[in-house]
């Protein structure tokens, strides 16, 4: 978020299998339901694990990106909430902030707030706002036992996803901390985020 808020071994490897169920399963739903209704739900995410939790319309800036601005770097962020607050906050129109994702620790999930063409209100610097995605996970910058295996697992195959839509190197000098933001104050997401780890897995989900 735009204040210290952000969250949590052994090498895991991203499970193929289990985002190529989701994304099927996504489809036979969305096949079963009417033509309307089914265009409404595939439009509602851009990655398809992801569930669709919109944050208040007042949290973020209406884009056109990449043709408005191009997209070439992740933000990582961690939450300093816990993941029902932190969508709490998001979806309160008095916060003026926000993220595109925001993944939890317990089990991975993934919720979607704002479209990737949307410039969400989570680096604290507009010209890394309008060119960036940002990605929330829940917990705490010095509680590690928030930065499970399955957290690290479903944010690599997310950011992995949205590096090769939006052709942005998985390198550090693209997918970089909050704290690395800028004119940030933040220090998210801390000491305890195994970068070497992530952008390995990053690198792995391709």
């Amino acid at each position: 978020m735009t204040g210290p808020r952000q969250l949590p071994g052994r090498p895991h490897r991203p499970s193929r299998r289990r985002l190529l169920q989701a994304g099927a399963a996504a489809a036979v739903s969305g096949a079963l339901l009417p033509a309307g209704r089914a265009a409404a739900q595939a439009r509602a995410v851009d990655y398809p694990p992801a569930q669709s939790v919109p944050a208040s319309t007042s949290n973020y800036t209406v884009s056109s990106r990449p043709s408005s601005y191009r997209v070439d770097h992740v933000v990582i962020h961690v939450t300093q909430e816990t993941y029902a607050d932190t969508v709490k906050i998001f979806q309160n129109p008095a916060k003026q902030v926000s993220a595109h994702y925001l993944v939890r620790s317990a089990d991975g999930h993934i919720a979607q707030l704002v479209r990737e063409k949307d410039i969400a209100w989570h680096a604290g610097n507009w010209d890394y706002n309008t060119r960036s995605i940002g990605i929330e996970h829940e917990g705490w910058v010095d509680k590690p036992a928030y930065f499970t295996d399955a957290m690290y697992e479903a944010s690599a195959a997310l950011t992995a996803s949205v590096c090769a839509r939006y052709g942005v190197p998985m390198d550090r000098e693209h997918i970089i901390g909050h704290i690395e933001v800028p004119g940030t104050d933040h220090t998210d997401p801390g000491p305890y985020w195994d970068w070497s780890r992530y952008i390995r897995m990053v690198n792995f989900a391709q």
